[in-house]
């Protein structure tokens, strides 16, 4: 196998000729990485008048092998000039100065997302990954389940008792991978409670580029005319969390894929369930009632509909990291209404909503699938300047 590859349209008469040359550009990154070097892509776009050269080095490229495959063909198509050659020697996980190359204050936002992460940053992610989740990246599917709670889970295995489970107890955020050829299928992860669980799990699964993320979790109802049960479609995020606030500022809007929102929508009338759409309050304290002045000021404030604590971080990384993603919650009390969190009343709502949950979010990620098998639309989380890869005003 060649350690460097070259591609040019007038190379290929046919589809089936394309498909099989980017499967050899993808093996080639991967004999390159074997070899103990990062593989460097080389992309010419002609039809670029400002940034016709776009390159990058990558790491792993098995784990993504498919994402990279999608992308190149897309390049391909469009009459790119591709090349691969072995950029610089790999870096060992424990070297000192891997970290020098995966410092975010020294990452642009705004670059291409085939090159959007160093292969430092990508090396050490997929190792990360697979230790909090006990499982290999190369397992995670392109559509992604977030919950925190077991039951989702049981009900998880429930529709797919062949799907591929951690290969340890203990893990801290249990992965589960409903496969599918290429990477098709749906994975779930319980990352456990909290946004710093939430921007820890988002930070390295972004690595894999997913084509959509949607978290599934409970929350505090804050308005009257809510019941135990209602479902909350989020429509923007009040940013109580703070996990992200020195990376990303505050006054940057956050807002979920609208397409996701309008699946998540059709679903919830398709069984008849009633929700809200709204903005969705995330704090990073579990006890905010207890300084409910406070906290009630800015819930007012912000018009929010109800309360949780991964929400807004998991939809903050996906703009970051440029992944569609949107929020289903199901409510699971009022503490503003005298209707608290209560062990016996939160053991009975959780058996009765726990299997409609996890089916919802599951045939809306068929949907989103179906709809758009080559991915989502991103434009709102795209930087201006940063047009479709491979589009027809790509600049």
């Amino acid at each position: 196998m060649a350690d460097r590859f070259e591609f040019e349209t007038e190379e290929v008469n046919s589809q089936k000729e394309l498909h099989e040359r980017m499967v050899a550009a993808c093996d080639t990154m991967e004999k390159i990485y074997e070899n103990g070097e990062y593989p460097k892509v080389l992309v010419k776009r002609s039809w670029s008048k400002h940034n016709p050269i776009i390159t990058g080095e990558m790491a792993k490229p098995g784990a993504f092998r498919w994402y990279l495959l999608r992308e190149l063909k897309k390049l391909g198509q469009k009459g790119a000039v591709i090349k691969i050659i072995p950029s610089r020697e790999r870096l060992p996980l424990n070297d000192p100065d891997l970290l020098d190359n995966t410092d975010e204050d020294d990452w642009d936002i705004t670059q291409k997302k085939l090159f959007l992460f160093s292969p430092e940053r990508i090396e050490i992610s997929l190792n990360r990954l697979e230790h909090y989740t006990g499982t290999n990246p190369e397992d995670f599917q392109r559509y992604i389940l977030f919950t925190n709670y077991d039951m989702h889970v049981e009900v998880f295995q429930e529709m797919f008792p062949d799907c591929k489970k951690p290969a340890r107890e203990g893990v801290q955020m249990p992965a589960y991978h409903h496969k599918l050829d290429d990477n098709k299928g749906i994975t779930l992860v319980n990352i456990g409670v909290g946004p710093s669980n939430a921007k820890t799990i988002t930070d390295h699964v972004a690595v894999l580029r997913p084509d959509a993320m949607i978290m599934v979790g409970h929350c505090g109802g804050l308005r009257n005319h809510q019941e135990i049960g209602d479902f909350v479609l989020a429509t923007g995020f009040m940013r109580d969390d703070g996990v992200l606030d020195d990376i990303l500022p505050l006054n940057i809007p956050i807002t979920p894929n609208y397409l996701m929102n309008v699946f998540l929508k059709e679903v919830l009338d398709k069984y008849n369930r009633n929700h809200r759409m709204g903005t969705i309050f995330t704090t990073a304290n579990r006890n905010w009632e207890f300084i409910k002045r406070r906290t009630v000021e800015k819930i007012h404030t912000s018009r929010s509909i109800a309360v949780d604590m991964e929400s807004a971080t998991v939809a903050t990384n996906g703009y970051r990291y440029r992944i569609p993603n949107a929020t289903m919650l199901c409510v699971s009390d009022k503490p503003l209404h005298g209707k608290p969190k209560l062990s016996n009343d939160a053991q009975e709502f959780y058996e009765n909503s726990k299997q409609l949950h996890v089916e919802m979010a599951v045939e809306v990620l068929n949907m989103c699938k179906e709809a758009y098998p080559e991915g989502l639309p991103n434009a709102s989380i795209r930087a201006m300047n940063e047009p479709l890869m491979g589009g027809p005003d790509d600049d």
